[in-house]
């Protein structure tokens, strides 16, 4: 089992940037394939940023692409999602996920069923 953390959430300017990060619990963070959510007000949560335990090509959701950067340090447990030209439409309460696979898998996931194990969300509010 694995506790997931979340911080750096906040108010941010439109055009600003953030670095989230997701602390793990555990031993074998190394065999958990990871992934980024958000949940803006009344909408559904959706996917936005995975990576694998071999942190190959991450992948990004079409919406992202170019602006957010996920990364993971594993002798850390931490899983960070840089988050740059921050737009009005990025508000969101942002959730950390995990799924343990196995050491070396390319392939990172990017449905919520997907994933076991869930962070409590940090708010990130961008004003214009």
């Amino acid at each position: 089992q694995v506790q997931l953390v979340e911080s750096g959430g906040g108010l941010v300017q439109a055009g600003g940037s953030l670095r989230l990060s997701c602390a793990a619990s555990g031993r074998t963070f190394n065999r958990y394939a990871m992934g980024w959510f958000r949940q803006a007000p009344g909408k559904e949560r959706e996917w936005v940023a995975a990576v694998s335990t071999s942190s190959s090509s991450p992948g990004y959701a079409d919406s992202v692409k170019g602006r957010f950067t996920i990364s993971r340090d594993n002798a850390k447990n931490t899983v960070y999602l840089e988050i740059t030209s921050l737009k009005s439409e990025d508000t969101a309460v942002y959730y950390c996920a995990a799924t343990l696979t196995f050491l070396g898998n390319t392939y990172y996931y990017t449905r919520d069923d997907d994933y076991r194990y869930w962070g409590q969300g940090t708010q990130v509010t961008v004003s214009s």
